[in-house]
């Protein structure tokens, strides 16, 4: 979970680190001067960037084909991506889920955003 947090952090920084706003305060503590800071280096960004951490994670799927800590990444898995094929060319797939929640939140997954 530390890891994804992480990995998840360090992309929405990226991601917003590329933006030239400013924030106009339009207040001042000891003059009652307005002040402005950059968005870069407000605590609005880092509020915005740890508040959708939890959602971010849900962007992950399940790959049981890897091993360790690999086995969450972005992107469908390489067996639902297959079993996904086989059905648009008419092949008849039997699983013990329904077709329509295939692409679903696993509960490994909501057990990863929930921790």
């Amino acid at each position: 979970v530390c890891k994804y947090v992480a990995l998840e952090l360090k992309s929405a920084f990226e991601e917003t680190s590329k933006t030239k706003e400013v924030i106009d305060t339009k207040y001042g503590f000891l003059d009652g001067k307005g002040s402005a800071v950059k968005y870069t280096q407000s605590d609005i960004r880092l509020i915005e960037v740890t508040e959708n951490i939890c959602k971010r994670l849900l962007d992950y799927n399940l790959h049981k084909e890897r091993s360790g800590s690999n086995r969450f990444a972005k992107g469908m898995s390489e067996t639902f991506e297959t079993l996904h094929n086989l059905v648009h060319k008419g092949v008849k797939v039997v699983m013990d889920i329904p077709y329509e929640l295939w692409n679903e939140t696993s509960a490994e997954v909501a057990d990863l955003k929930k921790q």
